[in-house]
């Protein structure tokens, strides 16, 4: 029998990894002789850095650049020289969690060392750029990022502007001759799973803005800076922002890098399983076993556990999920097209001890799969 094991972090509690190893250990005791395959996935949120790593055989590059408020940071990203294909989360450079939660300022903070990492993995010779925009601190459409690519913005009487949000309403002309000359040879891809709009009542103000730090009146400015750069982008690239879903993610980002990097975007477990070579690795596979801290309604909103259905719909695969808590009853469950569920921490007093028994947790429940096998 032929048993994949491709889940998600368990948050606060298990890698991907991790998992991995504990499910197979149990099946194993479980069963006669399986087969077992490891593909252990993510989202494109926090720790996918880590598993792009295991599929791309890069390293991790090391340098400094600037924080959401030009401070300087040592960060990182990954780059594959023999791939030539560069992975970077954004959250490394102009994240939230790079900053104290009284420091959060989404008017003053920018993407601006997002952009250096871009520029050192062009003139490292990346081809190809993956860019995972989860957890960003920010909301200025890009223009930090661009600036540190050489794109320069000016306002109406010809002045240079910085690149954070407060300025997005004061842009007026862009200059991009000075761009970096290698954008134009690299794919990027970024890795996006929300469709909010550029501005508006589900734009990237209304809708992240408050939990970057701003107030009510802020997020209005931040909104209408963002229909006015807009404005701004459609007079220079002949495309209109809004009209293209995705665009307001991560501040605006999503819209931004469409246009100055002509970047496509991309469901952010496609572009993992794209690496894992996943749908290969499935084939003639009996069962799936996959699994992430929470089964929900959101989990059909572009999380691992929805990457891994479709492909295994595609080729017949039985999918069983082992989560550390399950909110969807069963008939749910079964028009998801998942065969067999289990909540992990059933019988836990508390979420803290799941959360230590997690491991433990996470075998009893592999070997009580077994056990449905078996009969």
């Amino acid at each position: 029998m032929k048993i994949v094991i491709a889940p998600d972090k368990f948050k606060g509690s298990l890698t991907g990894f991790e998992f991995c190893d504990i499910v197979a250990d149990g099946l194993r005791k479980g069963l006669l002789d399986p087969e077992i395959v490891k593909i252990p996935l993510a989202d494109g949120g926090d720790g996918t850095m880590e598993v792009a790593q295991h599929y791309m055989q890069g390293n991790k590059i090391s340098l400094q650049v600037n924080d959401p408020f030009f401070r300087p940071i040592d960060s990182r990203y990954l780059f594959s020289s023999q791939q030539k294909v560069a992975y970077i989360e954004m959250a490394e450079a102009s994240g939230l969690k790079l900053l104290a939660t009284t420091e959060y300022d989404c008017m003053n903070a920018t993407t601006f060392g997002t952009g250096e990492l871009i520029r050192d993995a062009l003139e490292k010779g990346a081809e190809e750029i993956i860019l995972g925009i989860g957890g960003s601190a920010t909301n200025d459409g890009g223009i930090g990022m661009a600036t540190a690519l050489g794109f320069q913005f000016f306002d109406h009487k010809g002045g240079i502007l910085k690149g954070v949000g407060a300025n997005l309403s004061k842009i007026h002309t862009i200059n991009a001759r000075e761009a970096h000359p290698r954008i134009k040879e690299v794919h990027f891809k970024v890795a996006c799973d929300v469709t909010n709009p550029f501005y508006g009542a589900h734009g990237a103000a209304y809708i992240y803005a408050r939990q970057k730090g701003a107030t009510s009146q802020e997020i209005d400015l931040l909104d209408k800076g963002l229909r006015s750069f807009a404005k701004v982008l459609f007079k220079h690239y002949h495309k209109d922002l809004q009209k293209i879903p995705g665009a307001g993610a991560a501040g605006g980002i999503g819209g931004g890098a469409m246009l100055f990097l002509n970047a496509e975007l991309c469901s952010g477990i496609d572009l993992i399983k794209e690496l894992a070579n996943f749908d290969s690795a499935i084939q003639g596979a009996d069962w799936i076993i996959t699994g992430e801290g929470q089964l929900d309604r959101q989990t059909l909103s572009g999380k691992t556990i929805n990457g891994v259905l479709a492909s295994a719909k595609q080729k017949n695969i039985s999918v069983a999920a082992l989560c550390g808590a399950v909110d969807i009853n069963r008939e749910q469950q079964t028009k998801m097209g998942l065969s067999y569920v289990k909540a992990i921490s059933e019988g836990m007093p508390d979420l803290k001890q799941a959360i230590a028994q997690s491991g433990p947790n996470l075998l009893k429940a592999t070997l009580a799969f077994t056990n449905t096998l078996a009969r």
